[in-house]
């Protein structure tokens, strides 16, 4: 798998969707990078939900935490978003961490790439 962090970003305004999915290694300084991208997405439309699919990356586990905080709190790191603005983030977790992610939560991410 290569180190690299690569996004790529599906959008769909009618449904109030997005998917921002990474592949290659997300680190702890590599997620600032995939916040800001999260960030712009949200940004697009109010009450966008937003589903981080790093299903198909290797995400450290400190990252994988503050995605799953940022998840939970509704918010990006104040670094990133000094306003903190309402973010609904979902993440879709690669299945070895056992993140316990719910099947509609991929069904949906899977809808969008189609």
């Amino acid at each position: 798998m290569n180190d690299k962090l690569k996004v790529l970003v599906r959008l769909d305004l009618d449904c109030g969707e997005a998917e921002v999915a990474a592949q290659g290694h997300v680190t702890a300084q590599s997620l600032q990078a995939l916040y800001v991208v999260v960030k712009r997405a949200n940004h697009l439309k109010e009450g966008l939900h937003l589903v981080v699919d790093v299903s198909h990356a290797r995400v450290e586990p400190a990252a994988m935490e503050q995605l799953q905080a940022c998840s939970k709190s509704h918010h990006l790191p104040a670094s990133i978003d000094p306003l903190q603005s309402e973010c609904n983030i979902s993440v879709l977790a690669p299945a070895s961490l056992g993140s316990g992610t719910s099947t509609g939560v991929r069904s949906r991410a899977m809808s969008l790439a189609a």
